[in-house]
């Protein structure tokens, strides 16, 4: 039998979740809401489990919101249970330990599920994926029972697989990550950008090999990691191996529920689905994206917990519009500082690139119909944040765009006109980051 109603129902509790509450706690102070998530930590910083990995310590420290952040919100959380259906007929879910909840408005903020391809030995002791923070005390626990140096295969060079080897060095590991793309962190850099961050990790111990993939993980014990194949019969010796290929939309409980998917839940401007009382936001959702003008996924920590306010506020009845997020990077491996945001090359020739290398920095704006589309700063990142929100708020800056990759950039080279009004949003460098990381952290991973 159901439990009575619960006004709001939010599974997941990582940035979304945690946004769309906080927000429905500025317009309804007592409606009954619950927090369900198959995690059975308070909300912490996803962003941080590489932080972890490198330094363990108590779970408490890389908690974003205070002890008694549910209590002080009036909010029920059920930890360590997975939602195994959602019924929208009948606004119900189940969950894996039986009970279920039955609710008014519920919200969708389940994430992302690690992509893990179909190889032999994927299945041996010393495999990892690299998600939550479960899967990085795992990994700390595996290290802590060898002895000497211990080997590492990382498959995939982007964010999260670059974040996991920066952690792995920082205990010891000697580690080789398999791309099978040309460049590592391909999609978020451009060329130019991604041999930055290729030379850093390469001086810094790490074998990086593209354009090839992993096919099989070896064992000479019996269930124990080996070693790794590659497509090209190469062969490498490994201890552990880290498949940090990617995520995809988490959506396992969303069949039969007439919900509509594309590569993930499909929102409209106030982050509700096809289906009446229920919203999305996310890793799990397609939102507008004001670069491309158009909806994708974007599974990165401001924008998961933007989505989830406006979903929020709209769930407790105010009518609110996602102004649209886009891809968005700040990061700092092996001491190399770098930006990105929108498109890191021209999609086509309809597009301008304005490029300044400076005493080994790099500097990328692209521009189109005199908007800025794009950018990337590897070094000197200081002014990447009013970029960003001249891009973001649509700004022409034909007249000044020359201006935009230069050392001196600033406030003094845009026409007063264009920022006046725009002054209070103009973030400084720590403000593009998530609440908890330490300037400036990755922001890949996470709902």
């Amino acid at each position: 039998m159901a439990d009575k109603a619960i006004k709001y129902l939010i599974i997941g509790n990582s940035a979304g979740g945690i946004g769309a509450a906080e927000a429905i706690r500025e317009v309804d102070a007592a409606g009954t809401m619950t927090i369900v998530s198959d995690e059975p930590y308070p909300v912490y910083s996803r962003p941080l489990i590489s932080n972890y990995l490198a330094d363990p310590g108590p779970v408490a420290k890389y908690r974003y919101r205070p002890t008694d952040f549910y209590e002080r919100n009036n909010i029920t959380a059920l930890l360590g249970e997975k939602v195994e259906r959602l019924d929208p007929k009948a606004h119900t879910v189940r969950l894996s330990g039986g009970r279920t909840l039955t609710w008014e408005k519920l919200l969708l903020a389940t994430g992302g599920t690690p992509i893990v391809p179909p190889m032999e030995g994927i299945g041996l002791k010393g495999v990892f994926t690299f998600n939550k923070l479960d899967e990085a005390r795992a990994i700390d626990t595996f290290l802590k029972s060898r002895r000497g140096p211990v080997r590492a295969v990382v498959i995939g060079g982007g964010l999260i697989g670059v974040s996991c080897t920066e952690a792995l060095l920082r205990r010891d590991v000697i580690v080789t990550i398999v791309e099978m793309k040309d460049m590592i962190l391909n999609t978020i850099l451009d060329e130019e950008a991604s041999s930055l961050e290729a030379d850093a990790l390469t001086q810094a111990g790490v074998r990086i090999i593209t354009g090839h993939t992993a096919t099989a993980i070896e064992s000479r014990l019996a269930g124990e990691v080996s070693g790794v194949t590659l497509d090209d019969g190469r062969a490498f010796p490994a201890a552990m191996v880290i498949v940090a290929i990617g995520v995809r939309p988490r959506l396992d409980a969303l069949e039969g529920s007439d919900i509509e998917v594309n590569r993930g839940i499909v929102v409209d401007s106030r982050m509700a689905t096809s289906v009446p009382d229920i919203y999305a936001c996310g890793d799990c959702a397609e939102a507008y994206d004001f670069v491309i003008k158009g909806k994708r996924l974007t599974p990165i920590w401001p924008n998961a917990y933007n989505g989830g306010r406006v979903a929020g506020l709209n769930m407790a009845g105010r009518d609110e519009e996602y102004p649209g997020g886009t891809a968005m990077n700040a990061m700092k491996y092996f001491g190399l500082h770098i930006v990105s945001a929108g498109f890191p090359a021209a999609p086509d020739e309809s597009y301008e690139t304005l490029i300044n290398k400076d005493n080994g920095n790099y500097k990328k704006v692209i521009i189109k119909d005199g908007r800025i589309a794009g950018l990337v700063f590897a070094g000197d990142i200081e002014k990447s944040g009013i970029i960003y929100n001249l891009m973001k708020d649509g700004v022409d800056v034909s007249d000044f765009k020359e201006a935009l990759v230069s050392a001196d950039f600033g406030l003094a080279n845009i026409p007063e006109a264009a920022w006046r009004d725009r002054l209070p949003s103009l973030p400084k460098e720590a403000e593009l980051l998530p609440t908890g990381a330490e300037a400036p952290e990755e922001l890949p991973i996470g709902d």
